[in-house]
């Protein structure tokens, strides 16, 4: 058979699946293998599940794509929001504010949120559902009273470093793929500083859920698409 012909038959029974009948996986090929990469597991906290103090709708439903991704992974990071009583991100800290309304912070615009992932809590706890058996760092945020943190690099500020891209440098890790809470808070920056930081980033948009706060959703992934986040499902990576 003429090398020509042959390729286009191979491309066509792989196409319709025929290769996977034989034994050989169809589209292997085109997945992503994550090898070192590492696996960030954001806030998936009970206070971000359903009955949480701020909860995101279908929350609980990237446990499962998360725990089916993990055996790929050896190394996982997990991140907790971990907030004090009376947190500077907290609408019941300031009188006459409510809950998704904004105040102005020396580091920007704060979104104030209810009052939630208070430190010691139940609802701060990370989703017993969970099942991460590579998991070696847990990294809490948002444990400065003044100050909020969604990324898991960075607080607000940009500026205070959390000690997460040392961690992965120092273990030669240059790819990090993104999952958990919420799509366009913290899932969305953490990758947009892992980028800013020089990690080939993957968001794997299946093991997320947003809030989307008038719009938030759509803005936080095309600030993501814009700084060269790749957006993936989990069918995408070879487990």
């Amino acid at each position: 058979m003429h090398s020509s012909h042959r390729r286009t038959l191979l491309k066509s029974t792989a196409a319709l699946g025929v290769l996977g009948g034989l034994g050989l996986p169809a589209f292997a090929a085109g997945k992503i293998k994550p090898g070192s990469a590492a696996l960030i597991v954001v806030d998936v906290q009970n206070c971000f599940l359903e009955g949480g103090t701020l909860a995101v709708k279908g929350g609980a439903e990237v446990v499962p794509v998360i725990n089916q991704l993990a055996p790929a992974f050896e190394n996982i990071v997990v991140t907790q929001d971990w907030h004090t009583a009376g947190h500077a991100s907290f609408a019941s800290t300031y009188a006459g504010k409510k809950p998704f309304e904004t105040t102005k912070l020396n580091y920007g615009t704060q979104v104030l949120w209810p009052d939630h992932c208070v430190q010691g809590t139940d609802d701060a706890n990370v989703s017993k559902d969970l099942k991460l058996p590579t998991a070696q760092l847990i990294i809490r945020k948002g444990f400065h009273k003044e100050m909020d943190s969604y990324s898991a690099f960075e607080e607000a500020d940009h500026k205070t470093a959390t000690g997460l891209a040392g961690y992965l440098k120092a273990r030669g890790i240059k790819t990090v793929f993104v999952t958990g809470l919420a799509t366009d808070f913290c899932v969305a920056w953490t990758a947009m500083d892992a980028r800013k930081l020089g990690f080939e980033v993957y968001v794997v948009e299946d093991a997320t859920r947003g809030i989307d706060l008038n719009g938030s959703l759509a803005a936080a992934w095309k600030s993501m698409t814009a700084k060269g986040v790749k957006r993936i499902q989990s069918t995408d990576i070879a487990t």
